[in-house]
Protein backbone atom coordinates (compact mmCIF):
# COMPACT_ATOMS: atom_id res chain seq x y z
CA UNK A 1 0.00 0.00 0.00
CA UNK A 2 1.09 3.47 -0.51
CA UNK A 3 2.47 5.24 2.45
CA UNK A 4 0.89 8.79 0.58
CA UNK A 5 -1.69 11.00 2.87
CA UNK A 6 -5.26 11.00 1.92
CA UNK A 7 -5.86 13.09 -0.78
CA UNK A 8 -9.01 15.95 0.47
CA UNK A 9 -11.90 16.06 -0.56
CA UNK A 10 -12.36 18.95 -3.10
CA UNK A 11 -13.56 22.31 -1.28
CA UNK A 12 -17.01 23.69 -2.02
CA UNK A 13 -18.22 27.10 -1.61
CA UNK A 14 -19.62 25.93 2.17
CA UNK A 15 -16.16 25.21 3.93
CA UNK A 16 -12.77 25.37 2.86
CA UNK A 17 -10.27 22.34 2.05
CA UNK A 18 -10.56 20.70 6.24
CA UNK A 19 -14.56 21.76 5.88
CA UNK A 20 -16.47 22.18 9.08
CA UNK A 21 -16.67 19.18 11.61
CA UNK A 22 -19.54 16.52 10.84
CA UNK A 23 -23.21 17.21 11.76
CA UNK A 24 -24.37 15.37 14.76
CA UNK A 25 -27.22 12.34 13.89
CA UNK A 26 -25.46 12.11 10.22
CA UNK A 27 -24.41 13.70 6.77
CA UNK A 28 -26.66 16.64 5.73
CA UNK A 29 -24.57 16.43 1.99
CA UNK A 30 -22.38 14.42 0.14
CA UNK A 31 -19.37 15.91 0.85
CA UNK A 32 -19.59 15.07 4.78
CA UNK A 33 -19.74 11.45 3.43
CA UNK A 34 -16.89 12.41 0.78
CA UNK A 35 -14.73 13.81 3.80
CA UNK A 36 -15.52 10.28 5.96
CA UNK A 37 -14.70 8.34 3.87
CA UNK A 38 -11.28 10.32 3.13
CA UNK A 39 -10.20 9.78 6.34
CA UNK A 40 -10.98 5.70 6.59
CA UNK A 41 -9.65 4.82 2.92
CA UNK A 42 -6.02 3.69 2.25
CA UNK A 43 -4.03 6.40 0.75
CA UNK A 44 -3.84 4.61 -2.45
CA UNK A 45 -7.59 3.38 -2.75
CA UNK A 46 -8.66 6.57 -2.30
CA UNK A 47 -6.63 7.72 -5.16
CA UNK A 48 -7.91 4.47 -7.30
CA UNK A 49 -11.33 5.75 -6.66
CA UNK A 50 -10.94 9.37 -7.05
CA UNK A 51 -8.61 9.77 -9.85
CA UNK A 52 -9.08 10.39 -13.26
CA UNK A 53 -6.35 10.24 -16.48
CA UNK A 54 -4.10 12.45 -17.17
CA UNK A 55 -4.21 15.80 -15.66
CA UNK A 56 -7.56 15.15 -14.34
CA UNK A 57 -8.97 18.10 -16.54
CA UNK A 58 -12.19 16.34 -17.39
CA UNK A 59 -12.81 15.18 -13.44
CA UNK A 60 -12.93 18.66 -12.43
CA UNK A 61 -14.80 19.71 -15.38
CA UNK A 62 -17.51 17.36 -14.45
CA UNK A 63 -18.05 18.90 -11.55
CA UNK A 64 -17.78 22.80 -12.39
CA UNK A 65 -20.01 21.92 -15.79
CA UNK A 66 -23.07 21.96 -13.31
CA UNK A 67 -21.77 25.07 -11.46
CA UNK A 68 -21.87 26.73 -14.77
CA UNK A 69 -26.00 26.15 -15.31
CA UNK A 70 -28.57 28.26 -13.08
CA UNK A 71 -32.13 27.22 -13.54
CA UNK A 72 -34.88 29.85 -13.51
CA UNK A 73 -37.57 28.63 -11.26
CA UNK A 74 -41.03 29.00 -11.83
CA UNK A 75 -43.70 30.74 -8.85
CA UNK A 76 -47.65 30.71 -7.75
CA UNK A 77 -47.73 26.99 -9.02
CA UNK A 78 -49.24 23.86 -6.41
CA UNK A 79 -46.54 21.71 -5.27
CA UNK A 80 -47.93 20.33 -2.53
CA UNK A 81 -47.39 17.01 -3.79
CA UNK A 82 -44.31 17.43 -5.33
CA UNK A 83 -42.44 13.52 -6.29
CA UNK A 84 -39.16 12.39 -7.32
CA UNK A 85 -40.94 9.17 -8.66
CA UNK A 86 -40.16 8.98 -12.46
CA UNK A 87 -39.86 5.75 -14.89
CA UNK A 88 -36.26 4.63 -15.79
CA UNK A 89 -36.34 1.96 -18.94
CA UNK A 90 -39.69 1.42 -18.50
CA UNK A 91 -40.07 0.54 -14.84
CA UNK A 92 -41.41 2.57 -12.13
CA UNK A 93 -38.00 4.37 -9.50
CA UNK A 94 -38.49 5.99 -6.47
CA UNK A 95 -36.14 9.30 -8.40
CA UNK A 96 -34.84 9.04 -11.62
CA UNK A 97 -31.41 7.82 -10.28
CA UNK A 98 -29.56 4.49 -10.88
CA UNK A 99 -26.21 3.49 -8.76
CA UNK A 100 -23.50 3.58 -11.89
CA UNK A 101 -20.91 0.31 -12.62
CA UNK A 102 -17.93 0.82 -10.85
CA UNK A 103 -15.38 -1.73 -10.57
CA UNK A 104 -14.13 -3.79 -7.70
CA UNK A 105 -16.39 -3.42 -4.47
CA UNK A 106 -14.60 -4.61 -2.22
CA UNK A 107 -12.11 -2.67 -2.06
CA UNK A 108 -13.89 0.11 -0.12
CA UNK A 109 -16.10 -2.61 1.67
CA UNK A 110 -16.09 -6.84 2.54
CA UNK A 111 -19.49 -6.28 1.66
CA UNK A 112 -18.87 -5.13 -1.68
CA UNK A 113 -21.85 -5.04 -4.59
CA UNK A 114 -24.17 -7.08 -2.06
CA UNK A 115 -24.60 -4.16 0.25
CA UNK A 116 -25.04 -1.60 -2.28
CA UNK A 117 -27.85 -4.11 -4.51
CA UNK A 118 -29.25 -3.66 -0.87
CA UNK A 119 -29.30 -0.55 -0.39
CA UNK A 120 -30.19 0.35 -4.16
CA UNK A 121 -33.28 -2.37 -3.22
CA UNK A 122 -34.42 0.19 -0.32
CA UNK A 123 -34.03 2.95 -1.67
CA UNK A 124 -36.23 1.82 -4.76
CA UNK A 125 -33.77 2.79 -7.68
CA UNK A 126 -31.50 0.08 -10.03
CA UNK A 127 -28.39 -0.98 -9.70
CA UNK A 128 -26.16 -1.34 -12.47
CA UNK A 129 -23.63 -4.27 -11.62
CA UNK A 130 -20.67 -4.72 -14.07
CA UNK A 131 -18.41 -7.20 -15.87
CA UNK A 132 -15.40 -5.82 -13.28
CA UNK A 133 -17.56 -6.98 -10.44
CA UNK A 134 -15.91 -8.52 -7.41
CA UNK A 135 -19.01 -10.53 -6.28
CA UNK A 136 -20.61 -13.40 -8.76
CA UNK A 137 -23.88 -11.80 -10.35
CA UNK A 138 -26.00 -14.69 -9.29
CA UNK A 139 -25.14 -13.57 -5.78
CA UNK A 140 -25.67 -10.03 -6.31
CA UNK A 141 -29.16 -10.45 -8.16
CA UNK A 142 -30.03 -12.43 -4.77
CA UNK A 143 -29.89 -9.14 -2.43
CA UNK A 144 -33.63 -8.09 -4.77
CA UNK A 145 -32.27 -4.94 -6.53
CA UNK A 146 -33.54 -3.51 -9.74
CA UNK A 147 -30.44 -5.11 -11.60
CA UNK A 148 -28.78 -3.86 -15.10
CA UNK A 149 -25.49 -5.53 -16.24
CA UNK A 150 -22.83 -3.29 -17.30
CA UNK A 151 -20.59 -5.01 -19.99
CA UNK A 152 -17.25 -5.05 -21.31
CA UNK A 153 -16.56 -6.38 -24.31
CA UNK A 154 -13.93 -9.14 -23.72
CA UNK A 155 -11.55 -11.01 -26.11
CA UNK A 156 -13.05 -14.22 -25.07
CA UNK A 157 -16.68 -13.96 -26.37
CA UNK A 158 -17.76 -17.11 -25.13
CA UNK A 159 -17.19 -15.68 -21.59
CA UNK A 160 -19.08 -12.54 -22.79
CA UNK A 161 -22.19 -14.23 -23.79
CA UNK A 162 -21.78 -16.34 -21.14
CA UNK A 163 -22.38 -13.58 -19.05
CA UNK A 164 -25.47 -12.34 -21.42
CA UNK A 165 -26.78 -15.77 -20.45
CA UNK A 166 -26.61 -15.48 -16.85
CA UNK A 167 -27.92 -12.17 -16.62
CA UNK A 168 -30.83 -13.12 -18.76
CA UNK A 169 -31.09 -15.92 -15.66
CA UNK A 170 -30.66 -14.11 -12.99
CA UNK A 171 -33.23 -11.66 -14.16
CA UNK A 172 -31.11 -8.21 -14.81
CA UNK A 173 -33.73 -5.95 -17.06
CA UNK A 174 -31.05 -4.36 -19.27
CA UNK A 175 -27.45 -4.95 -20.91
CA UNK A 176 -25.41 -1.65 -20.77
CA UNK A 177 -22.59 -2.02 -22.90
CA UNK A 178 -19.90 1.08 -22.25
CA UNK A 179 -18.29 1.91 -25.43
CA UNK A 180 -15.44 4.52 -24.54
CA UNK A 181 -12.58 1.98 -23.20
CA UNK A 182 -10.69 0.45 -25.94
CA UNK A 183 -7.78 0.04 -23.46
CA UNK A 184 -7.82 2.21 -19.49
CA UNK A 185 -6.91 5.91 -19.79
CA UNK A 186 -3.28 6.82 -18.28
CA UNK A 187 -4.14 7.29 -14.59
CA UNK A 188 -1.03 8.66 -12.97
CA UNK A 189 -2.00 8.49 -9.64
CA UNK A 190 -2.39 4.42 -9.67
CA UNK A 191 1.12 4.66 -11.60
CA UNK A 192 2.49 6.61 -8.91
CA UNK A 193 1.13 4.73 -6.28
CA UNK A 194 2.16 1.40 -8.02
CA UNK A 195 -1.36 -0.10 -7.55
CA UNK A 196 -2.17 -3.42 -7.53
CA UNK A 197 -5.78 -4.98 -6.32
CA UNK A 198 -5.17 -7.22 -2.90
CA UNK A 199 -5.26 -10.63 -3.59
CA UNK A 200 -9.25 -11.27 -1.80
CA UNK A 201 -10.41 -8.61 -4.79
CA UNK A 202 -10.59 -10.43 -7.81
CA UNK A 203 -12.90 -9.43 -10.67
CA UNK A 204 -16.00 -12.47 -10.23
CA UNK A 205 -16.51 -12.89 -13.90
CA UNK A 206 -13.61 -12.95 -15.59
CA UNK A 207 -11.40 -16.03 -15.90
CA UNK A 208 -8.00 -17.19 -13.97
CA UNK A 209 -6.19 -16.39 -17.32
CA UNK A 210 -5.71 -12.84 -17.26
CA UNK A 211 -6.54 -12.37 -13.41
CA UNK A 212 -2.97 -12.38 -11.91
CA UNK A 213 -2.42 -9.06 -14.12
CA UNK A 214 -4.41 -7.07 -11.97
CA UNK A 215 -2.15 -8.46 -9.00
CA UNK A 216 0.84 -7.99 -10.60
CA UNK A 217 3.42 -5.01 -9.75
CA UNK A 218 4.93 -3.40 -12.82
CA UNK A 219 6.87 -0.30 -12.94
CA UNK A 220 5.43 2.84 -14.78
CA UNK A 221 2.38 0.99 -15.17
CA UNK A 222 -1.22 0.23 -13.71
CA UNK A 223 -1.50 -3.41 -12.99
CA UNK A 224 -5.41 -2.51 -13.46
CA UNK A 225 -4.79 -1.15 -16.87
CA UNK A 226 -2.78 -3.95 -18.06
CA UNK A 227 -5.43 -6.40 -16.74
CA UNK A 228 -8.11 -4.67 -18.73
CA UNK A 229 -5.92 -4.21 -21.80
CA UNK A 230 -5.11 -7.89 -21.52
CA UNK A 231 -9.23 -9.15 -21.37
CA UNK A 232 -10.95 -6.37 -23.57
CA UNK A 233 -11.40 -5.74 -27.19
CA UNK A 234 -9.98 -2.69 -28.59
CA UNK A 235 -11.68 -3.44 -31.93
CA UNK A 236 -15.10 -2.55 -30.61
CA UNK A 237 -17.87 -0.92 -33.73
CA UNK A 238 -21.15 -1.09 -34.45
CA UNK A 239 -21.20 -4.58 -35.66
CA UNK A 240 -20.85 -5.30 -32.33
CA UNK A 241 -23.83 -3.71 -31.06
CA UNK A 242 -25.80 -4.92 -34.16
CA UNK A 243 -24.58 -8.88 -32.28
CA UNK A 244 -25.59 -8.21 -29.50
CA UNK A 245 -29.36 -6.78 -30.23
CA UNK A 246 -29.65 -9.88 -31.74
CA UNK A 247 -29.01 -11.96 -29.12
CA UNK A 248 -30.60 -10.95 -26.26
CA UNK A 249 -34.19 -9.42 -25.72
CA UNK A 250 -32.93 -7.31 -22.58
CA UNK A 251 -32.96 -3.61 -22.85
CA UNK A 252 -29.82 -2.79 -24.53
CA UNK A 253 -28.38 0.79 -23.15
CA UNK A 254 -24.78 2.54 -24.65
CA UNK A 255 -22.70 4.18 -22.33
CA UNK A 256 -19.97 6.73 -23.00
CA UNK A 257 -21.25 8.30 -25.92
CA UNK A 258 -20.57 12.28 -26.17
CA UNK A 259 -21.11 13.17 -29.99
CA UNK A 260 -24.43 13.71 -30.89
CA UNK A 261 -23.49 12.16 -34.15
CA UNK A 262 -22.66 8.82 -32.04
CA UNK A 263 -25.66 9.26 -30.06
CA UNK A 264 -28.06 9.87 -33.91
CA UNK A 265 -26.19 6.36 -34.59
CA UNK A 266 -27.57 4.48 -31.48
CA UNK A 267 -31.00 5.50 -32.13
CA UNK A 268 -30.89 4.12 -35.16
CA UNK A 269 -29.43 0.98 -34.08
CA UNK A 270 -32.61 0.51 -32.10
CA UNK A 271 -30.73 1.01 -28.82
CA UNK A 272 -32.99 1.64 -25.52
CA UNK A 273 -30.67 4.67 -23.72
CA UNK A 274 -27.94 6.14 -24.47
CA UNK A 275 -25.82 7.61 -21.38
CA UNK A 276 -24.04 10.23 -21.83
CA UNK A 277 -20.77 10.14 -19.84
CA UNK A 278 -16.35 10.61 -20.09
CA UNK A 279 -16.12 7.92 -17.63
CA UNK A 280 -15.62 10.17 -14.76
CA UNK A 281 -13.17 11.94 -16.37
CA UNK A 282 -11.23 8.66 -16.25
CA UNK A 283 -10.49 7.71 -20.40
CA UNK A 284 -9.88 10.40 -22.12
CA UNK A 285 -8.39 13.50 -20.64
CA UNK A 286 -9.77 16.72 -21.70
CA UNK A 287 -13.54 14.83 -22.66
CA UNK A 288 -15.99 17.39 -22.73
CA UNK A 289 -17.75 16.89 -19.63
CA UNK A 290 -21.49 14.83 -20.18
CA UNK A 291 -23.48 18.41 -19.02
CA UNK A 292 -21.54 20.71 -22.01
CA UNK A 293 -23.08 18.52 -24.62
CA UNK A 294 -26.52 16.70 -22.84
CA UNK A 295 -28.63 19.16 -24.80
CA UNK A 296 -27.39 18.56 -28.21
CA UNK A 297 -27.14 14.59 -27.48
CA UNK A 298 -30.88 14.94 -26.19
CA UNK A 299 -31.96 16.31 -29.87
CA UNK A 300 -30.21 14.28 -32.10
CA UNK A 301 -32.10 11.14 -30.31
CA UNK A 302 -35.25 13.58 -30.64
CA UNK A 303 -37.37 11.18 -28.00
CA UNK A 304 -36.23 7.87 -29.79
CA UNK A 305 -34.26 6.31 -26.84
CA UNK A 306 -33.84 7.61 -22.97
CA UNK A 307 -30.75 9.41 -22.61
CA UNK A 308 -28.82 9.38 -19.05
CA UNK A 309 -26.61 11.40 -17.61
CA UNK A 310 -23.36 10.51 -15.87
CA UNK A 311 -20.11 12.11 -14.18
CA UNK A 312 -19.96 14.78 -11.64
CA UNK A 313 -23.80 14.31 -9.89
CA UNK A 314 -23.39 14.96 -6.56
CA UNK A 315 -26.55 17.48 -5.20
CA UNK A 316 -30.22 17.03 -6.06
CA UNK A 317 -29.92 19.86 -7.97
CA UNK A 318 -27.54 18.55 -9.95
CA UNK A 319 -29.57 15.98 -10.80
CA UNK A 320 -32.43 18.85 -11.65
CA UNK A 321 -30.20 20.49 -13.87
CA UNK A 322 -30.10 16.86 -15.67
CA UNK A 323 -33.70 16.90 -16.19
CA UNK A 324 -33.70 20.37 -17.57
CA UNK A 325 -31.88 19.66 -20.31
CA UNK A 326 -33.63 16.84 -21.65
CA UNK A 327 -32.14 13.53 -19.26
CA UNK A 328 -34.05 10.77 -18.56
CA UNK A 329 -32.14 10.40 -15.00
CA UNK A 330 -29.02 10.49 -13.74
CA UNK A 331 -26.12 7.85 -12.61
CA UNK A 332 -24.11 8.52 -9.70
CA UNK A 333 -21.11 6.76 -8.99
CA UNK A 334 -18.36 8.07 -6.97
CA UNK A 335 -20.35 8.75 -4.10
CA UNK A 336 -21.73 5.70 -3.41
CA UNK A 337 -18.47 3.98 -3.12
CA UNK A 338 -18.16 6.71 -0.61
CA UNK A 339 -20.97 5.74 1.47
CA UNK A 340 -20.08 2.13 1.36
CA UNK A 341 -16.20 2.72 2.37
CA UNK A 342 -17.74 4.73 5.72
CA UNK A 343 -20.94 2.71 6.16
CA UNK A 344 -21.36 0.02 4.12
CA UNK A 345 -25.30 -0.48 3.26
CA UNK A 346 -26.47 1.83 5.64
CA UNK A 347 -23.54 4.61 4.01
CA UNK A 348 -25.17 4.07 0.44
CA UNK A 349 -28.29 4.23 1.69
CA UNK A 350 -27.79 7.57 2.84
CA UNK A 351 -25.71 8.66 -0.40
CA UNK A 352 -29.38 8.02 -2.23
CA UNK A 353 -31.77 9.30 0.74
CA UNK A 354 -30.01 12.16 0.91
CA UNK A 355 -29.98 12.97 -3.29
CA UNK A 356 -33.79 12.18 -3.32
CA UNK A 357 -33.98 13.89 -0.91
CA UNK A 358 -32.08 17.42 -2.08
CA UNK A 359 -33.96 16.31 -5.35
CA UNK A 360 -37.56 17.06 -3.93
CA UNK A 361 -36.59 20.16 -2.31
CA UNK A 362 -35.34 21.46 -5.74
CA UNK A 363 -37.89 20.33 -7.33
CA UNK A 364 -40.78 22.28 -5.21
CA UNK A 365 -38.49 25.09 -5.42
CA UNK A 366 -37.96 25.72 -8.67
CA UNK A 367 -41.65 24.96 -8.85
CA UNK A 368 -42.08 22.00 -10.45
CA UNK A 369 -44.61 19.14 -8.93
CA UNK A 370 -42.73 16.02 -10.93
CA UNK A 371 -39.75 15.04 -12.54
CA UNK A 372 -41.90 15.62 -15.86
CA UNK A 373 -42.58 19.56 -14.87
CA UNK A 374 -38.70 19.84 -14.58
CA UNK A 375 -38.25 19.46 -18.18
CA UNK A 376 -39.73 22.57 -19.12
CA UNK A 377 -37.66 24.98 -16.52
CA UNK A 378 -35.15 27.37 -18.60
CA UNK A 379 -31.83 26.62 -17.43
CA UNK A 380 -29.09 29.73 -18.42
CA UNK A 381 -25.13 29.62 -18.72
CA UNK A 382 -23.40 32.95 -18.05
CA UNK A 383 -20.89 34.84 -19.70
CA UNK A 384 -23.00 35.70 -21.19
CA UNK A 385 -26.07 34.08 -20.17
CA UNK A 386 -27.42 31.85 -22.54
CA UNK A 387 -30.48 29.74 -22.96
CA UNK A 388 -29.92 25.69 -23.52
CA UNK A 389 -33.22 24.42 -22.14
CA UNK A 390 -35.11 22.03 -23.27
CA UNK A 391 -37.91 22.80 -25.73
CA UNK A 392 -41.11 23.47 -23.72
CA UNK A 393 -43.77 20.05 -23.76
CA UNK A 394 -46.60 21.61 -26.05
Amino acid sequence: MSTLLPHPPSPGPDHGPAGPAPAPGGPLCLRDIERAAAAVLPPDVWDFVMGGSGTESSVHANLAAFEQLYVVPRVLRDVSGCSTASPLLGRAASAPLAVAPMAYHRLVHPDGELAVARAAREAGVPFVTGTLSSHPLEEIAAQGARLWLQLYWLKNEARLFDLVARAEEAGCEALMLTVDLPWMGRRLRDVRNGFVLPQDVRAAHLGDDTASLAHDHRARSSAVAEHTRAAMTAALSWEHVERLRSRTGLRLVLKGVLDPRDALQAAEHGVDAIVVSNHGGRQLDGAVPPMAVLGEVRDAVDGRCEVLLDGGVRTGTDILKALALGASGVLVGRPVFWGLATEGQAGVGSVLRLLTEELRDALGLAGCDSVTAARSLRVLTPTPFRDVSAPAAG
